[in-house]
């Protein structure tokens, strides 16, 4: 596929450590162009990770709020191992409406290990005090953030706002539906899986990409591959228990339990969708996955455990634990950077409205739940900019 030289111009919420190792990233494949390994794809319809600029950020903490991304990926509380320290990105990070973006349940934590809400942008937080909430405040900030994502002719936009934040994922939604941008929702609030949502994008002409990012190599990928083996070589799951453990902020705000109702879920489906697309029922089945606790010690360090349960032949039992550490931020930009360019390369092909098979490969809870290969095969077809039977369902008309 012939190399364009024109660039992405992409724009974050939320200057976090996914956000750190996705800079770190797409500058370390800039400065070494012939260096692929640890990527899953080089060359997605002729864009490298080389090909994608970052623009503007935005954000509530008063640490990061007003410096230039090459400084923001580093600041507190963001704790991910640094892999590329040399980053010359400046786009400025603006502020932002905390909304229902941080867990009260913070405010107990040291401020290293948690968000600092700057002091003007209080009265924007809906958890906080809803009693001072301030709508004018909240709209005049919006009107900057459209103000701000014209100024950089943003067309895409990242969402890395903490698990939970249902009411800040639609509030930005909404203004990339007003500008035209396309979303590559990285948490779990149904936007890409939401019929709804996605009528909104497909009416505004607008491909996106969601819900929930799964990591390159993690937990998730992980138990869909063990559920895939499982039923391929004709094994009856009893048992499929998914925990993890980790010490980032993505942790930390997880200890709210109130948050946790659609991480579960995302999670969950990674499992479920397996037995649904080969039409196994899950009755006798017991599923869980999901966070279980927050450590601080082990900082952007994620540990997670499975345990599967088999009845094989004849009903004999197949017990399988395992273990799988990983830098839980590098282990997701990889993922991100192939939404990124998928997501742009389906605005020049015309496609609108979520796009399934990137939503497949690269996040827990898409439109539509797919098999691993059946997935790949989407996501390269779109790579060599040939359409396929559900693309061509999704060309403007």
């Amino acid at each position: 596929m012939k190399e364009h030289q024109k660039k992405i111009k992409v724009g974050i919420i939320g200057v976090g450590n996914c956000a750190s190792s996705l800079v770190q990233g797409v500058e370390y494949y800039t400065k070494f162009a012939d260096q692929t390994s640890g990527l899953m794809a080089d060359n997605i319809g002729g864009y490298k990770a080389e090909n994608i600029e970052f623009v503007c950020g935005f954000e509530v903490d008063e640490r990061k709020i007003g410096l230039m991304l090459n400084e923001a990926i580093f600041a507190k509380p963001n704790c991910t191992v640094v892999l590329n320290a040399q980053i010359v990105s400046e786009a400025p990070i603006y502020r932002s409406p905390v909304l229902d973006g941080v867990s009260p349940l913070m405010a107990a934590y040291p401020e290293e290990n948690r968000f600092v809400i700057r002091e003007d942008l209080k009265t924007t937080d809906l958890l906080l005090d809803r009693a001072s909430y301030d709508a004018d405040l909240v709209s005049t900030i919006r009107n900057e953030i459209v103000a701000n994502l014209k100024k950089h002719e943003t067309e895409v936009l990242i969402n890395y706002l903490p698990v939970g934040s249902q009411l800040a994922t639609e509030f930005y939604a909404e203004i990339c539906l007003k500008l035209g941008i396309s979303l590559v929702n990285c948490i779990p609030v149904f936007i890409a899986s939401d019929p709804v949502w996605e009528q909104k994008f497909i009416d505004a002409g607008i491909p996106i990409i969601g819900d929930d990012m799964r990591s390159q190599f993690g937990a998730s990928i992980v138990s869909q591959m063990l559920q895939e083996l499982a039923f391929e070589r004709g094994h009856h799951v009893k048992a499929h228990i998914q925990r993890n453990v980790g010490g980032n902020t993505d942790f930390l705000n997880m200890e709210d339990k109130n948050r946790l109702k659609s991480k579960k879920i995302s999670k969950e489906n990674v499992i479920r969708a397996q037995n649904e697309i080969r039409g196994i029922a899950t009755i006798g089945s017991f599923l869980h996955a999901g966070p279980s606790e927050y450590i601080p010690f082990y900082g952007d360090n994620k540990v997670a455990n499975f345990r599967l349960e088999l009845e094989g032949f004849m009903g004999a039992p197949v017990i399988l634990d395992a273990q799988l550490s990983v830098q839980d931020s590098p282990n997701s930009a990889g993922v991100v950077i192939d939404a990124i360019r998928y997501v742009y390369v389906a605005r020049e092909m015309g496609l609108v409205g979520a796009l399934r098979g990137p939503s497949a490969s690269t996040q827990k809870t898409p439109p539509q739940q797919m098999m691993f290969r059946d997935a790949v095969v989407e996501c390269r077809a779109l790579a060599n900019r040939e359409l396929t039977e559900s693309t061509k369902m999704q060309l403007k008309k």
